[in-house]
C-alpha cells in the first residue's frame, strides 16, 4: 500500500455511487466471557460512495440503524436495545464518514470518524477492492469492497457488562456500489 494521496481515485466512474442493498451487510463480533464470540449484523443501512477525479476525492459515509441489530437471538437482541445497554432510543444511528482513502489495486485503507450517539472517534478499515462487474440482467455495473476494522465499545461510552461482553467489537462490510448512470 502506498502513501501517496496524488494517485487516481480507484478505477470507478466519477460520480455519486449507489448503495445496492440486498448484496451489502454490516457485520460484527464481540467475544462473550471472553471465551466464545456473538456474531451479529445490523439489518438496515444506507450509505453512498462518491469517486472524484483525484484519489483525495473519494468519500464514503453510511448510516445505520441501531434497533435493526440481529444476533439471531430475539431476547438478546431486545436486551441489547434496552437502556441499560446500547438504548437505541437514545443513540438510535451509528453513522461513519472517511476523512482520507488510500492505497491501489486491490489493497486499500479508508480512515474516518464514526459516531455513535454523541460520541466521535477515528476509525480505520481495511479496504479491499473486490473488482467491478456488469449486471446481465439490467446492464449496471457493480463495484464490490470489503471492509474490515475494530472499535473499543469504551472509547463510545458503551462500557456496560465489562466481563460479559469484550471491549473491542470487530466490523466487517461487505458492500455493493451501483456507479452512477451516465448524463
Amino acid at each position: 500500500m502506498t502513501n501517496d494521496t496524488a494517485l487516481t481515485a480507484p478505477p470507478l466512474a466519477p460520480g455519486q455511487w449507489a448503495l445496492d442493498p440486498f448484496h451489502s451487510s454490516v457485520n460484527f463480533t464481540v467475544r462473550h466471557l471472553g471465551i466464545a464470540k456473538v456474531r451479529g449484523r445490523f439489518e438496515r443501512l444506507e450509505a453512498g460512495l462518491f469517486v472524484g477525479e483525484r484519489l483525495e476525492d473519494v468519500r464514503v459515509s453510511a448510516t445505520v440503524d441501531l434497533a435493526s441489530i440481529d444476533t439471531g437471538n430475539a431476547d438478546r437482541d431486545a436486551h441489547v436495545r434496552a437502556s441499560d445497554l446500547l438504548d437505541v432510543e437514545k443513540r438510535p444511528t451509528m453513522t461513519y464518514r472517511s476523512t482520507r482513502v488510500s492505497g491501489e489495486g486491490e489493497d486499500w485503507a479508508m480512515e474516518g470518524e464514526l459516531t455513535i450517539g454523541d460520541v466521535t472517534r477515528p476509525v480505520m478499515f481495511a479496504v479491499e477492492f473486490g473488482g467491478l462487474v456488469d449486471v446481465p440482467m439490467d446492464g449496471s455495473r457493480h463495484a464490490g469492497f470489503e471492509a474490515t476494522g475494530e472499535i473499543r465499545r469504551s472509547d463510545f461510552g458503551l462500557d456496560f457488562a465489562p466481563g460479559l461482553l469484550g471491549d473491542v467489537v470487530k466490523i466487517q462490510l461487505d458492500m455493493q456500489f451501483v456507479e452512477p448512470k451516465a448524463a
